[in-house]
């Protein structure tokens, strides 16, 4: 039976269109990642996204490996879209990394993209996904193969949408071209990795899909947990910590202890000044970008949503707290 949520939900979000399409995603949107079905069990993930929907959070970011063992998250997050209004939520999925062993088993092939989104359908009993990413460029299957398998997902039914995740911005503009060309589904979204700390998207990534009118969804928008408040401030950034095993290692390894005291503490003050914490500022600091959809956010706690949620009560930066923020990382 699907449960009673708060009726004033869709009055707290902030809902921005993505890209050329007539999709309207949540600024803040909520990611299942190791969390769900990984770290945390199906209590917590239910009590979670209850509160993201009342929130206004409609979109929930899946993918076939996420969770422990791969694919739990889709089997504990499945169970819980069962009680919630399916035609009010966008659920996405994922394919792209190692599923099950031989060599159809990862990467972009025809035959492992079908066969990943009918597992995932199978894992969290939906009829089909609103959303179906590439979750990683595949540099030995040719991009008409992998695109196009996309494109059949959505002539089954099995997805509205498609996306890429983590291309280059010549990869991108490579299956952008072959879409054009072979007249494919076109690609409504993008999710790469940004935040204050890395920035690369926007030299290499952002001008191609501010030019193709493709919407951006960041992921990791706390850098992994460094920008999530004051548990890194003292610079000592432990080795078995998120930040040093995740997609921040790379910036961690390049930074000192010192070094990385100054910026945190740097930024906290900024956040501070503007009335934010150092998770909100990063919040509203990646949505700051004209083609930037949604952050992709992980919450172990309601409490932790809500935090985010109240970033959007301040997403306007002054130019002098742009120069600030460029000063301290190094942009």
């Amino acid at each position: 039976m699907t449960r009673s949520f708060a009726k004033d939900r869709y009055d707290r979000m902030h809902y921005r269109r993505c890209g050329k399409s007539g999709l309207l995603l949540p600024a803040v949107s909520l990611g299942a990642w190791e969390t769900y079905g990984g770290t945390r069990d199906g209590d917590v993930a239910r009590e979670c996204m209850f509160r993201a929907f009342d929130l206004g959070i409609t979109h929930f970011d899946l993918a076939n490996n996420y969770g422990t063992p791969a694919g739990n998250a889709e089997v504990v997050c499945g169970k819980i879209l069962k009680d919630m209004p399916r035609d009010e939520v966008i659920v996405s999925s994922k394919a792209g990394y190692r599923m099950w062993p031989g060599p159809y088993g990862e990467w972009g092939s025809r035959k492992y993209i079908i066969a990943s989104c009918d597992q995932s359908l199978r894992r969290t009993g939906l009829e089909y996904f609103d959303i179906f990413y590439s979750h990683r460029f595949d540099p030995n299957t040719p991009l008409e193969e992998t695109m196009g398998a996309l494109d059949t997902l959505v002539k089954q039914g099995k997805a509205l949408y498609i996306g890429v995740s983590s291309y280059t911005g010549v990869q991108f503009e490579a299956a952008q071209q072959v879409v054009l060309r072979e007249h494919l589904a076109p690609i409504l979204i993008h999710q790469p990795y940004y935040n204050m700390l890395g920035r690369t998207i926007e030299a290499d990534l952002l001008p191609h899909t501010d030019r193709a009118g493709v919407g951006v969804i960041a992921f990791c928008p706390l850098a992994s947990g460094l920008l999530s408040g004051s548990k890194y401030l003292d610079g000592a950034v432990p080795a078995d910590s998120r930040p040093a095993r995740e997609w921040a290692s790379a910036w961690v390894a390049s930074k000192s202890p010192a070094e990385t005291k100054r910026i945190l503490t740097g930024l906290n003050t900024i956040a501070h000044d503007r009335g934010q914490s150092l998770a909100q500022m990063a919040v509203a600091w990646v949505l700051r970008h004209k083609g930037m959809v949604s952050a992709v956010m992980g919450a172990s706690r309601p409490e932790q949503i809500e935090q985010n949620v109240a970033a959007l009560a301040k997403l306007d930066f002054t130019a002098d707290e742009l120069a600030r923020i460029d000063a301290l990382t190094g942009a």
